[in-house]
């Protein structure tokens, strides 16, 4: 019998020697990461405020994590204060595929979030999710709960595992790359992670962060 996309299921690699390594590497990093920015976070939230003060410094946003659980993923405010209300009118703009919004000139972001966002720095506060245990430091990227609604049976097995900071999608083109190809890079990543698999992308993830101009 021939086995479809929709019917096949995949295998996470859940080694418990390995989960422990990459909770201990998360709570250290993501620490350490906190410590080390300090300054960067206050700088950020000085010239987010600065160029629209109406809003707040930090944008909190419902997630789908580990399992379909929903947890509130921080970040630092690249948007107008109205961006939610104003989405509905710009997704016939959608610039990419599948359950997913993307748009490389989208008129809600501001000044400071074109930068903070094409440097990765607006995902900074993720640290404080990673710290929590909603997030881990290389994961896939977590969904909007809109999102989610729209997934096939196939597309949820990204939801076998905690979502992350960064992750194969990230660092292979991210905004440049379609939600079906998406799926299949986490897919991808959920059964062969390991710790050497984990550092690779972290290594990537600063290459893109430096050299690359494909975020939006």
């Amino acid at each position: 019998m021939q086995v479809t996309q929709e019917s096949k299921k995949i295998k996470p690699n859940n080694n418990l020697r390995y989960l422990f390594i990459k909770r201990f590497v998360d709570i250290i990093g993501a620490t350490g990461g906190l410590f080390i920015l300090l300054l960067v976070f206050l700088i950020i939230g000085f010239l987010i405020k600065l160029e629209d003060p109406r809003g707040s410094v930090f944008f909190s946003q419902k997630r789908v994590g580990k399992n379909g659980k929903v947890f509130n993923m921080y970040k630092f405010r690249s948007m107008v204060s109205d961006a939610e209300a104003r989405l509905e009118e710009l997704l016939q703009h959608n610039e990419t595929t599948g359950a997913m919004f993307k748009m490389k000139n989208d008129p809600r972001i501001t000044k400071i979030g074109k930068f903070i966002r094409k440097t990765s720095i607006d995902e900074l506060p993720q640290l404080i999710n990673v710290l929590k245990g909603d997030m881990s430091l290389v994961g896939p990227r977590p969904p909007l709960i809109r999102e989610v609604q729209e997934y096939t049976e196939y597309d949820k097995q990204r939801l076998l595992v905690t979502p992350g900071c960064t992750g194969l999608w990230q660092v292979s083109g991210r905004s440049n790359i379609g939600f079906e190809e998406m799926v299949e890079m986490d897919l991808e990543y959920i059964q062969n992670r390991t710790i050497t698999f984990d550092t690779i992308i972290i290594l990537k993830t600063f290459k893109e962060i430096f050299f690359s101009e494909k975020a939006y």
